[in-house]
């Protein structure tokens, strides 16, 4: 009885430290992802550099490791998502085993009342650790699945870089031109400078003159 009592804060606590440890590594799969996916574009900006500069076999080295980054990405994605099952399951193992004291406590209030033990609860409670059980080793066995060995595509990652040419080409092309038309520039009235006066022939203009004053005549 006192053995009962005293067990169940330490159960409870184990449960709750397992949680905060979950949460740890989760956080930690979480920031080591962020850095990955930074690495990614590193390497996808390097291979754009690299096809600028004609250099296509540094180009293709880029991206295989753009693609390592990518796959270890999806691996850490898939740790997280075994974490949350296994968050999942703890939570539910502890409701379990709350709800399971529980009616451990309801039938020893129904025994000291009617003196008598319902052994259909009993077997509802190993029903329950048993379905627990076997959930847990479905995670386990899950957990020990071997990854696949890793693989390039040669055609996927010439096809990649002949999109990030074509990109750049595009990118090139759609620039706007440097050099613009001056613009003009606006002298305020009264300060305009004074146009030149051409040179005339003395001889032709009295002419000119004395030609206009005959016609006005």
């Amino acid at each position: 009885m006192f053995s009962r009592i005293f067990g169940k804060p330490k159960q409870e606590s184990n449960a709750l430290a397992t949680l905060d440890k979950l949460n740890e590594t989760l956080e930690m799969l979480e920031k080591k992802e962020k850095v990955l996916q930074k690495k990614a574009s590193t390497e996808v900006e390097r291979a754009k550099d690299f096809t600028k500069a004609k250099n296509k076999r540094a180009a293709i080295q880029c991206l295989k490791r753009k693609r390592l980054y990518e796959q270890q990405i999806e691996q850490l994605g898939n740790f997280q998502l075994r974490i949350h099952d296994q968050m999942i399951m703890l939570e539910g193992a502890k409701a379990t085993t709350e709800t399971v004291d529980a009616l451990r406590t309801g039938a020893a209030a129904m025994k000291a009342m009617q003196k008598a033990t319902n052994i259909d609860d009993v077997d509802k409670t190993m029903d329950e650790i048993n379905e627990q059980t076997e959930n847990m080793k479905m995670i386990q066995e899950a957990l020990s699945t071997p990854m696949s060995a890793v693989d390039f595509d040669e055609d996927e990652l010439e096809a990649e870089l002949e999109e990030l040419e074509g990109a750049d080409l595009e990118e090139e092309l759609l620039q706007p031109a440097t050099t613009a038309p001056a613009a003009p520039v606006h002298i305020p009235a009264g300060k305009q400078a004074a146009r030149p006066v051409p040179h005339r022939n003395t001889a032709e203009d009295d002419e000119l003159e004395a030609l206009q004053k005959e016609m006005a005549l």
